[in-house]
């Protein structure tokens, strides 16, 4: 029995092997030194916003600093990228690592020195700017991993690729953007890339606390679109036609049945949300069409096809039971953000060597949406979430992210910095990375 617990502990520390402890401390060190700069940079980009795929100035500051590092640097990249490429000379993984650099339509709402002023164009609508997601800050973590990373290149092995990635929000219509272009354009091969790691701040998670989760952690996110078509007539004969908002009204209260009640929510959560509902002109005409939108949000690939099938089932056939028609359209958008089981049980201590086992927690699924789910279907990947609430607010009261009010403490980036680190280190020296 002594030796099959000695195999055993020998084969756990062997699949949990970590970077040498002296490179370690010194690493870890280096972190604490850059922290401040972190800020630095974090601040310029918060004073500085740009939306999705017109972060052009961002861009260039990105790739102008990771030039002076020495990396080889491509940009722009999906409109407006960069790609940094760290080279040690020695065989070994590749390993890419991303952070998102665009910002939101939201007008800022603070008394912070570096608060935005800038203002742009949104779907036709002056609007401000905000980094109201904290991709500032993820830009900012990365610059600084990559600092410390390139002083330490001597002592890693393999390749490490930085992505700084646009339209994480989404490219404007019309406009392709986002992981999905940056992976069309080729940032995965040259070299291969075998695994990456990516993470977000949160304003509601305290502060330093890591929470991640194998398997599905963020939804998939959907659009679709149904359009009603009855027959027009006067609002006080509504037997001479055929009322389309009557049956949008029943096709809305349809589709929640699709989750209450046909779909298997012990298996993973699903969403239906209805967030626009257009329909008539007149208090006394009944319009001949109505339109509804809205967005479909699934844990489980298998749960997604089958409310995509409900859907279109349920609007037509409560449309065709009233004499009208429904035309539904589904739009798939980002898939599932999926952590490889395997890689994110592998680097669980990883991320617990950042934050402390006590503030290292797995959580539920969220049915929020990250596109990183794009560089997960063609590699495995981990995603996870690093604290940054203000000191003194209730996680349950503090602004959302996407909110003219959000906030974030910059006292969480070192966690963020460490957990890049390790992570990217620890995956470099494991017995499963290439040899």
């Amino acid at each position: 029995m002594k030796l099959i617990s000695l195999i055993f502990c020998c084969v756990a520390i062997s699949a949990h092997a970590q970077i040498n402890p002296k490179l370690q401390v010194k690493l870890d060190a280096q972190a604490n030194e850059v922290e401040a700069k972190v800020i630095e940079w974090r601040r310029h980009f918060h004073q500085y916003p740009e939306l999705s795929n017109r972060e052009t100035k961002t861009g260039e500051y990105i790739a102008a600093y990771m030039k002076s590092l020495g990396l080889e640097v491509q940009h722009p990249v999906a409109k407006t990228g960069v790609v940094a490429i760290l080279r040690t000379g020695k065989p070994g993984p590749v390993i890419a690592l991303r952070a998102d650099i665009d910002a939101l339509p939201v007008t800022e709402r603070n008394s912070l020195p570096f608060a935005s002023k800038e203002k742009a164009v949104f779907n036709g609508q002056e609007t401000g700017v905000m980094h109201a997601c904290g991709h500032d800050s993820h830009t900012a973590i990365l610059m600084g991993v990559a600092t410390v990373l390139v002083k330490n290149k001597t002592d890693l092995k393999g390749t490490i690729k930085f992505l700084f990635q646009p339209a994480e929000e989404g490219a404007p219509l019309g406009e392709e953007g986002g992981a999905e272009l940056m992976i069309k354009e080729g940032v995965l091969e040259n070299p291969k890339v075998d695994v990456a790691f990516g993470m977000h701040i949160s304003s509601m998670t305290p502060l330093g606390m890591i929470t991640y989760r194998p398997g599905g952690l963020l939804a998939a996110s959907d659009t679709y679109s149904i359009t009603v078509k009855g027959r027009q007539a006067h609002g006080s004969a509504p037997w001479m036609g055929v009322d389309p908002i009557v049956v949008g009204a029943q096709i809305i209260t349809g589709l929640q049945t699709i989750i209450s009640r046909q779909s298997e929510l012990t298996k993973e959560a699903a969403v239906i949300t209805v967030g626009r509902f257009q329909s008539g002109i007149r208090e006394n005409i009944i319009p001949e069409e109505a339109f509804m939108a809205g967005t479909i949000r699934t844990l489980d690939a298998g749960m997604q096809d089958k409310i995509h099938e409900k859907i279109k089932l349920t609007a037509t056939k409560i449309a065709e039971s009233a004499g009208a028609t429904a035309e539904v359209v589904i739009r798939r958008g980002y898939p599932i953000t999926y952590n490889d089981p395997a890689l994110t049980e592998k680097m669980a201590a990883s991320l617990e060597r950042a934050a402390g086992k006590d503030k290292t927690v797995r959580i539920n699924a969220s049915t929020g949406a990250e596109d990183f789910s794009f560089f997960q279907q063609q590699v495995p990947g981990l995603f996870f979430f690093v604290g940054a609430l203000p000191a003194g607010q209730d996680p349950a009261k503090a602004p959302s992210h996407h909110t003219p009010d959000f906030m974030i403490d910059e006292k969480g980036f070192i966690t963020g910095i460490k957990a890049m680190l390790n992570v990217t280190t620890d995956y470099m020296f494991m017995p499963t990375g290439k040899k």
